[in-house]
């Protein structure tokens, strides 16, 4: 079991999901990990205050952590319990940036790897939940791949 840390303040806004009783919790978390792209995993998602806890399995390690970040990155979401486990090879852990206000990815880049020309695989790491390698925001959370 992990915890994350995410910005609560930052991310995507779902009316009603972080609202006390909500029993449409799970649903939503669920339907918002689809409209990311990330499918229909065989995950259950439920919400305490402004922790979301992820149960389940996934097929790889990547998987998980995007659908860590797609939990994490909504706004209200303080932090992501993650009881998710990976029934496929266990690969490496990525890392984790928080984007900082003028970030871009080529600047994230040019600090985690000392090259500003693999945005790119920034980018890729982070699809779907990114469509346009533009379109970060402050706060967010994105997957570092080695």
């Amino acid at each position: 079991m992990s915890l994350f840390s995410f910005v609560k303040e930052a991310g995507e806004k779902l009316i009603d999901l972080l609202t006390p009783g909500n029993a449409n919790a799970e649903e939503q978390l669920k339907k918002h990990v689809q409209n990311v792209g990330l499918g229909n995993p065989n995950i259950t998602a439920s919400v305490e205050g402004d922790k979301v806890i992820l149960k389940g399995e996934v097929a790889s390690q990547e998987e998980k952590e995007k659908i860590i970040l797609a939990a994490g990155n909504i706004e209200g979401v303080a932090s992501v319990e993650d009881q998710i486990t990976v029934s496929g090879a266990a690969d490496k852990a990525a890392r984790f940036v928080t984007v900082e206000k003028g970030d871009t990815l080529s600047a994230i880049s040019k600090r985690v790897y000392g090259d500003g020309n693999k945005y790119q695989k920034i980018f890729e790491a982070n699809k779907p939940m990114l469509s346009d390698p533009n379109k970060i925001y402050p706060g967010q959370v994105l997957r570092i791949p080695d």
